[in-house]
């Protein structure tokens, strides 16, 4: 990227994010505003994509709801993103999970869950 570009939005990039991978289950905390109001609303899914870098840095979230495949991309560093939590890590060999979208039912949010095994201790 430009050196010029990356001086100036180096200001806007968030450095206190929580860190997640795709395949994750995370809990994306974004601010709604209505009229006057503003809330906090929660989209919670499965992270399928992890794109760009610096201030263009975006992530796909999906998840079912009522039978429906919904995905949401967010900006990473998007001023109305409070949070990001991460509910569940995953272990998988791939970058983008596109071959979820073709699932229908539990098999749609199937992603292996990391497993924590116990180093194994070699003998010199």
């Amino acid at each position: 990227m430009n050196a010029i570009i990356q001086e100036i939005t180096a200001a806007q990039v968030k450095h206190k994010i929580a860190p997640f991978k795709v395949g994750d289950g995370v809990r994306v905390h974004t601010k709604v505003r209505e009229g006057d109001k503003e809330r906090v609303q929660v989209f919670a899914g499965v992270v399928i994509a992890h794109k760009g870098s610096g201030i263009h840095e975006t992530f796909t979230v999906r998840r079912i709801s009522y039978g429906e495949g919904v995905e949401r991309v967010f900006p990473v560093n998007s001023p109305n993103v409070e949070k990001i939590e991460v509910e569940k890590t995953a272990e998988n060999g791939r970058a983008r999970l596109y071959y979820l979208r073709d699932r229908t039912g539990k098999a749609a949010m199937a992603v292996k869950e990391q497993r924590y095994e116990k180093p194994v201790k070699v003998k010199a």
